[in-house]
């Protein structure tokens, strides 16, 4: 890959991002780190047109977003609207939140509600993802959530943003799922997994965990991904030392 397609998603740094200043200060960090692209996530309500401003005057470009479900399902074009300030062309379903994944009917419910918005989306030039964490891959009538969620809804109207942390989490390996989104993968969450000195699973900076990077990127790489996202829920130290920490370890290890 190249060093531009590493992105930084911004929830890392959510607790910093809470106004304009501190945003321009979250801003001027990531791009002094080394990341050119941005996804943003967990940012305080700052106009779009302000928030455009601030990563031009820091040499940054917003490569996608995470948006409100409920925003979603009920008002479409308020995130085309908002997409298109940013100068963005992808936005990601994050989580269910409120619509429950209990039953057969629920899935049905939700795949019906991501296909009519990914074709408004579609129509308006923005592409709808789909982020997962690990409850999409409970079996429900023994069929994992997430197979049956991307059957459903066409692909031209539903990619996918596959998180390596929570996928195994879940009990899959990143790797394998990867493969079989070749070319339904725009967007990939770098998310590395590790056990603690208590043995708990825990969120790790990449290359500190027991994900295996090696097969992860190379397969992404093969099936057409354009980002490559740094996340961690979680750090235990300072987010931006974490978010640098994995930016260095990408950056010398697959990238060009």
């Amino acid at each position: 890959m190249k060093k531009y397609q590493i992105a930084a998603q911004l929830f890392t740094v959510r607790d910093f991002i809470k106004n304009e200043k501190g945003v321009a200060e979250s801003f001027a960090k990531v791009r002094a780190m080394g990341y050119e692209t941005v996804q943003i996530s967990g940012m305080g309500p700052i106009d779009e047109n302000i928030c455009k401003k601030l990563l031009d005057d820091n040499g940054l470009r917003c490569i996608a977003t995470h948006e409100s479900p409920k925003v979603l399902f009920e008002e479409p074009m308020k995130i085309v609207e908002r997409l298109k300030k940013l100068d963005c062309v992808h936005t990601a379903f994050p989580h269910p939140g409120p619509y429950p994944l209990n039953t057969a009917e629920d899935v049905k419910k939700l795949a019906e509600n991501l296909a009519e918005c990914g074709q408004i989306l579609s129509e308006n030039g923005i592409t709808l993802s789909y982020h997962n964490h690990h409850i999409e891959f409970k079996k429900i009538d023994g069929r994992l959530i997430l197979d049956t969620i991307l059957e459903t809804v066409p692909a031209g109207y539903l990619k996918m943003e596959l998180d390596t942390h929570w996928a195994q989490f879940g009990g899959q390996e990143p790797s394998k799922w990867i493969k079989k989104l070749a070319g339904r993968m725009p967007l990939l969450h770098l998310k590395d997994y590790k056990i603690n000195a208590e043995n708990a699973v825990k969120f790790a900076e990449i290359g500190k965990g027991n994900l295996d990077w090696a097969d992860i990127i190379p397969a992404a790489e093969a099936g057409g991904t354009e980002w490559f996202i740094v996340e961690q829920d979680q750090c235990d130290g300072d987010p931006f030392d974490s978010l640098k920490m994995s930016y260095d370890y990408i950056a010398a290890n697959f990238c060009k």
